[in-house]
């Protein structure tokens, strides 16, 4: 120790250095324990951005306007959110809506669907290749009333769903009487305070218009991704900006204590 007579004008520099060093170290530890939350919790990219814990109800439009070429959109869209990890609910809807999945089942539930939007293979030459018939072609396909459809997910993820976001997969041509059905409709969902994301299946220039203005401001509509555009798995990004943060305050605080080492003193 080295016997100072004025030691305790050292007092200020000596707790400045040691704020820096206690600030670089919980820099370290935050950006590590926010590292691990990143990798517990991904953020799926595959479609659309959602909310990490958060369990989201898809609103798929068959309605006839639905033509078998946007069918390998369905299908990519559908499996892409399958692998998501996260719980979820269908509703699907024409001129009328129908709960398909209750929300909560896992993601992989989706899974199931996504043949009837594949193209099967072509077994005879001269024959084209066809989509397998699904269950809503005959039967379900009318008329377009997304107000039905997004009316039913509203009460379903208010009442069903934690933290719910509502997903609509949709080419968005609806019916021009349905409008300010669905304007009220939209309005609830902002009242409520209930995200709204739009995947799109080939939707005109105008009709994406139409619902910018409809949901707000922050509407962002994604392009639905074709069979041939999923990735075999999700994919999640790799955190490297935490990386380089942590990094970087390990080496500031490594070059701290080898510029500067510990200097004892006490009064004379």
């Amino acid at each position: 120790m080295i016997p100072l007579a004025d030691a305790r004008t050292f007092r200020g520099p000596a707790r400045a250095t040691l704020a820096v060093r206690g600030a670089l170290l919980l820099v370290v530890l935050g950006a590590t324990v926010a590292f691990l939350l990143v990798a517990r919790h991904p953020h799926t990219r595959t479609v659309v951005a959602l909310p990490n814990n958060a369990s989201f109800v898809l609103v798929l439009d068959l309605s006839a306007s639905i033509s078998s070429d946007t069918y390998s959109h369905i299908g990519g869209t559908l499996a892409a959110l399958s692998r998501s990890g996260r719980r979820v609910g269908l509703v699907v809807f024409s001129d009328v809506a129908y709960e398909a999945l209750p929300p909560g089942v896992p993601a992989s539930a989706l899974a199931p669907l996504v043949r009837y939007f594949t193209l099967s293979t072509q077994k005879q030459p001269g024959f084209a290749p066809t989509f397998p018939v699904n269950p809503w072609a005959s039967t379900f396909s009318a008329g377009t009333r997304i107000s039905a459809g997004l009316e039913l997910a509203h009460t379903i993820a208010l009442a069903r769903s934690r933290r719910p976001t509502v997903v609509l997969i949709s080419d968005l041509d609806d019916d021009p009487d349905d409008l300010p059905r669905l304007a009220g409709v939209l309005a609830a969902y902002r009242r409520d305070r209930l995200p709204v994301r739009v995947i799109g299946l080939d939707p005109t220039p105008q009709d994406v218009l139409l619902f910018q203005r409809l949901i707000g401001p922050a509407a962002s509509i994604t392009k639905a991704p074709t069979l041939d555009e999923v990735p075999p798995h999700a994919v999640t990004s790799f955190p490297w900006t935490l990386v380089a943060l942590a990094a970087a305050a390990a080496a500031a605080l490594a070059l701290l204590e080898g510029w500067s080492p510990r200097l004892d003193w006490g009064t004379a």
